[in-house]
């Protein structure tokens, strides 16, 4: 559960932004003091009505959990992609059906893009043309939902089959849950084939290593949002790795907006370049090419100095170090001697999911 301390300590490491250089007059790409301000207030607003409301259940986005408040925060829909549950709950006193019908009807038509959903306010949910749960969650007759008389007659038959209730305090919870399809994973996955077909082709980053990030990251979810000020897809944070590509890759001052890595495909490109940055340029002097790949690996998550500093105190004598081992050797070191436990784990964890893309792919030739 992502509770109020997660939005916190965001709010928190959100500030850290303010100190980046300051941007040139005429310069619109980096994010200023006074966006950030009104991000942390943003932040800091959401927390307040949340917290009014839900107290100690309070939820909140996070890289695997979907959250969205409605009805002035009295409604709200969780999507658990690791756990493949969606549950929609209403605190609503007046007419709870009512209430929790029309978010359930929201949430099923939630669209595809994610520049349509605002996460930080109570905002309505307008429908758009393709749904972002098209296909990965079907209704009583296993029908996709698309359209918006669909949604209505699932919604009716959830009410009248699978409503629940806890209690909150002195209040009450009505909510119902809905199971996602068992491979929903991968049907979010082909959502973006072509958009990591191209940006593997632009940058010359394996389509399975670009997959394995993504699913890593965020399962797939366009609206990943952490504590590290990570956003999209491929958890990209503007001030770092963002920066890094814009004057690196992109030739340019600046850093991309949150706006900018919620749309998936700029999403996979700056993240795509990054992971070009690391085996071009930060670690181009590992030789063998599947002991550098375990580096980048590792590397995009906990930096491409602190992987060379597992091999050497000096960060400039472990290229020479990593060239001696095998990578198994390489992956044995960074998978148990990594400073991050977090690091060593994510090595392990990609290089599984691009184990299964590179067989699903040969199964599927």
């Amino acid at each position: 559960m992502i509770r109020l301390f997660w939005l916190l300590a965001a709010a928190m490491l959100l500030g850290a932004c303010s100190s980046a250089p300051k941007k040139p007059a005429n310069d619109d790409d980096l994010v200023n003091g006074k966006d950030v301000r009104g991000f942390e207030h943003m932040i800091s607003a959401l927390a307040h009505n949340v917290n009014e409301i839900w107290g100690r259940e309070a939820l909140f986005a996070g890289k695997f959990d979907y959250v969205k408040y409605t009805d002035q925060y009295q409604s709200r829909a969780h999507i658990d992609f690791n756990g493949g549950l969606v549950q929609i709950e209403t605190v609503s006193t007046l007419e709870p059906r009512q209430h929790l019908r029309r978010a359930i009807i929201e949430t099923l038509l939630t669209p595809d893009d994610p520049a349509e959903v605002d996460l930080y306010s109570d905002r309505e949910i307008i429908p758009g043309s393709d749904p972002f749960l098209y296909g990965q969650v079907l209704d009583n007759q296993r029908q996709p939902i698309r359209f918006k008389w669909r949604a209505e007659r699932y919604a009716d038959h959830l009410l009248n089959t699978a409503l629940k209730k806890r209690t909150l305090g002195i209040r009450s919870i009505y909510y119902v849950d809905i199971p996602m399809v068992a491979n929903h994973v991968d049907r979010r996955g082909y959502k973006y084939a072509n958009l990591i077909r191209q940006a593997s082709s632009k940058y010359g980053v394996p389509e399975s290593l670009i997959y394995a990030v993504i699913k890593t990251e965020s399962s797939f979810n366009p609206y990943a949002v952490s504590s590290s000020n990570a956003y999209g897809l491929m958890q990209v944070i503007p001030a770092t790795a963002g920066r890094d590509v814009y004057v690196r890759v992109k030739g340019k001052y600046g850093q991309p907006t949150r706006e900018d890595l919620f749309n998936p495909a700029y999403n996979i490109d700056i993240g795509t370049a990054y992971l070009h940055l690391l085996q071009s340029v930060y670690l181009a002097d590992i030789q063998d090419p599947v002991s550098r790949r375990y580096s980048v690996i590792s590397a995009y998550n906990g930096g491409a100095g602190s992987v060379l500093r597992t091999f050497a105190s000096d960060r400039n004598a472990a290229p020479s170090i990593i060239n001696q081992l095998s990578p198994q050797q390489v992956y044995q070191v960074l998978t148990e001697q990594h400073p991050s436990a977090e690091s060593r784990r994510y090595l392990y964890k990609v290089s599984q999911a691009e184990r299964s893309f590179k067989m699903t792919r040969l199964r599927a030739g």
